[in-house]
């Protein structure tokens, strides 16, 4: 089952939010992400936020219904503009994430989009993107979101090897994904991801590479490669456990990244956080730019999470639980944390250091500082940049980020 919600205090049941978290609001840009929670089958990695038709028979009646999701998170769209109240910021990005937005119909999708734009009005230039799986999807839905306003999309791929997919529990078919990104130029999109996963159990240095070359062939503009995390209580952790299949170690998952930066850098694509690449500028994900810059956004729908200004808060996870919420006029938040100045600087240091311009050296203390030293010696930052009062890391650093973020923020 999905993970535990944080610890954190009540939230109002109005949603409300201390004064102070608007206070230079309009030099933050602001941004959206819908959660769809629902998947036809689950993924044997998934610890995300996600239930089956058959997890939710019973459990939740008709609240839970996706017939009418569409319409309960578009109630969360218009509390946020109550909480929000007078913020003048136009919305830079909206992110339809799930779990699988697109078991919902186009309409459903874009129905939630133009919510947002009714309430808050979109930049001009706003990124607006959904998640898809590639079985889900054919060229007449992808044109219908393109109609609507959706200018970006990401197909999870994760392997191009039949036996990878297998271990993984994924439903789609070798080939499929590469087929989808055509659909979608077709369709109009300039802007398509696949996402990769490297470290399954069984797969080899060559099936790493025949995926990534099938990735690079189809065309896309951005590429993201994440190392496979096996949570607790997935059933692919169980299925390790029970010694049905072997445990990836970190050396071949560090193998394993090396080959992807390499194979993608030759391809023209260009590193701007560890575990993503784009071929331009305007290719980058600016949705989760967002989150790696601290900046504004509302997460509307199940155990969806939101930041603004120093305040972070999270919703409900079930289905059920989060319709009834709405439907009674209360905020579907759970909890709730405000951020000190101390937690602020710790998560710039640790988010801002993934990214390829790196974080300020000014925002490190003594002990930090001294480390930061210690790793430019080390070859794990560039001398560049660091020069110019910057900590970015080198490839080798990005192998080993968890570890220099841990010493430079103490």
């Amino acid at each position: 089952m999905p993970s535990v919600l944080p610890d954190g205090e009540p939230m109002p049941e109005d949603g409300a939010l201390p004064g102070s978290a608007l206070e230079g609001a309009g030099e933050r840009p602001l941004g959206f992400y819908l959660h769809v929670p629902y998947c036809a089958t689950r993924c044997g990695y998934c610890d995300f936020n996600t239930y089956t038709a058959t997890e939710l028979r019973g459990s939740g009646g008709v609240l839970a219904s996706r017939d009418n999701y569409a319409a309960t998170l578009i109630d969360e769209v218009r509390l946020a503009r109550k909480v929000l109240g007078d913020d003048p910021r136009p919305v830079r990005t909206v992110f339809v994430g799930g779990g699988t937005p697109t078991l919902l119909p186009a309409a459903d999708l874009v129905r939630m989009l133009s919510a947002v734009r009714e309430e808050f009005g979109l930049a001009d230039d706003a990124e607006v993107t959904t998640e898809a799986n590639p079985e889900s999807v054919d060229r007449a839905y992808l044109e219908e979101l393109r109609a609507g306003g959706f200018n970006r999309v990401s197909f999870g791929m994760q392997s191009a090897k039949q036996h990878v997919l297998k271990i993984l529990d994924r439903t789609h078919t070798p080939g499929r994904p590469e087929a989808c990104v055509a659909e979608a130029r077709a369709a109009g999109f300039d802007h398509v991801n696949l996402d990769l996963i490297y470290g399954t159990p069984g797969e080899t240095d060559e099936d790493w590479r025949e995926s990534l070359a099938a990735a690079v062939g189809a065309g896309p503009d951005h590429i993201s490669a994440y190392a496979l995390i096996v949570e607790e209580g997935t059933q692919l952790a169980r299925r390790i456990r029970r010694g049905e299949v072997p445990m990836t170690d970190d050396d071949v998952h560090a193998d394993r990244y090396l080959i992807a930066d390499a194979v993608l850098s030759e391809a023209g694509f260009h590193w701007y956080e560890v575990s993503n690449w784009a071929t331009t500028e305007a290719g980058r994900c600016l949705h989760n730019e967002l989150y790696w810059r601290g900046a504004d956004w509302w997460g509307a729908g199940p155990g969806a999470h939101s930041h603004v200004g120093g305040v972070r808060w999270w919703n409900v996870k079930h289905p059920g639980a989060y319709a009834a919420a709405l439907a009674e006029g209360r905020t579907p938040g759970a909890g709730r944390e405000v951020l000190s100045s101390s937690d602020r600087r710790v998560e710039r240091i640790l988010l801002e250091l993934r990214l390829r311009d790196g974080c300020e050296l000014s925002l490190l203390r003594p002990a930090g500082l001294a480390a930061s030293r210690r790793h430019l010696s080390d070859g794990l930052l560039e001398p560049g940049p660091y020069g110019e009062g910057r900590a970015v890391l080198t490839l080798r650093g990005r192998l080993l980020a968890d570890g220099v973020v841990r010493d430079l923020v103490d």
